[in-house]
């Protein structure tokens, strides 16, 4: 547990979609990290830091925008390695954060290389830095959650697929809803300690559950049966490639461990269907109508001095449509 208090994870108000996202992903890592869309004020930082007070290091590390690939992976000391014949490492992000949580505010602003290196330690837990023939490993095995709000750019396809889940934040909270939040962030702010201990009945409960889920997450079997119904699901998505189905049957599985149950039901699989097909999910257009008997196509149209090649039609390709991305306003 870290010295600075957080706000407890149970005392957050509404996000229920994130805070089971955020639980699940706590109990089997290898899912791969959350992506958390949504405009500001949404209260991201607070649920990740919340998270990270239900492992077991309760260590939790932000990773500046700005930051350098040396201050995101380390740096090995050459002149040490050379002249002394020893590997001197200094500790990036990735090692500070092995064993609790690794927040990116703005992923999609970040160096895509940077993303990419980034998900790479996330999904293998072990971080290798080489230098003119001198090398350094390290575990790195952390919850990644990314913050991000489309309307300030969208994320490369292939990095946003590396993301396990996907939770969209609503930006509009009903007014009693918003006034408990507000009390609550309050009384927090006047004195954490306090507020801490009224919540820590709550907070000790829902950090056993996930020691709990972790320990039984062994023994709940990603059967045939559940996977059969989850690539027939992805399938019907027009998902491109298999990420989807990997991560969403080791979602149901951490579902079911969640709930105490020793194998994937129905409701694992429902639960955790929008997380790992939100980002990935594409809808194609309906192919046209054939043209009815005794008609001919219509002939496209030509231009003067395209000879036979504008005579032939063009073919009709079926294109994805774009993900519907809510206007929430930039940052100021």
């Amino acid at each position: 547990m870290t010295d600075i208090p957080h706000f407890p994870l149970s005392a957050v108000v509404g996000a229920d979609d994130l805070k089971l996202a955020l639980c699940l992903t706590a109990i089997d890592p290898k899912i791969g990290g959350v992506l958390i869309e949504g405009p500001r004020g949404m209260a991201k930082s607070t649920l990740a830091r919340g998270l990270a007070d239900l492992l077991a290091s309760g260590q939790f590390v932000t990773l500046p925008l700005g930051a350098t690939e040396e201050r995101l992976v380390g740096t090995l000391d050459l002149d040490a390695a050379l002249g002394e014949g020893r590997a001197q490492f200094s500790p990036g992000v990735l090692a500070k954060a092995d064993g609790g949580v690794l927040y990116v505010d703005e992923v999609n602003l970040l160096a895509d290389h940077l993303v990419d290196l980034l998900l790479d330690v996330a999904a293998s837990g072990t971080n290798l830095i080489e230098r003119d023939g001198i090398s350094h490993r390290h575990a790195a095995r952390f919850v990644l959650i990314g913050t991000m709000n489309p309307e300030e750019g969208e994320l490369r396809p292939q990095l946003l697929d590396r993301f396990g889940f996907n939770v969209a934040l609503g930006g509009q909270t009903l007014p009693a809803e918003r006034g408990q939040i507000i009390r609550r962030r309050l009384d927090f702010d006047s004195d954490p300690v306090a507020f801490c201990a009224q919540w820590a009945a709550p907070q000790a409960a829902l950090r056993e559950r996930c020691t709990a889920a972790r320990a039984r997450l062994g023994g709940v079997a990603m059967d045939d049966q559940a996977l059969a119904r989850i690539t027939e699901r992805c399938f019907a998505a027009g998902v491109d490639g298999l990420r989807a189905d990997l991560v969403w049957l080791r979602g149901a599985r951490a579902h079911a461990a969640w709930r105490g149950a020793d194998e994937i039901g129905e409701e694992d699989i429902e639960a955790v269907a929008e997380f790992a097909l939100r980002h990935r999910r594409q809808e194609h257009s309906p192919p046209a109508s054939p043209p009815e008997q005794g008609q001919s196509p219509k002939p496209s149209d030509t231009s003067p001095g395209q000879g036979q090649w504008g005579d032939m039609p063009a073919p009709a390709l079926p294109t994805g449509a774009r993900r519907n991305v809510p206007t929430w306003p930039k940052k100021p």
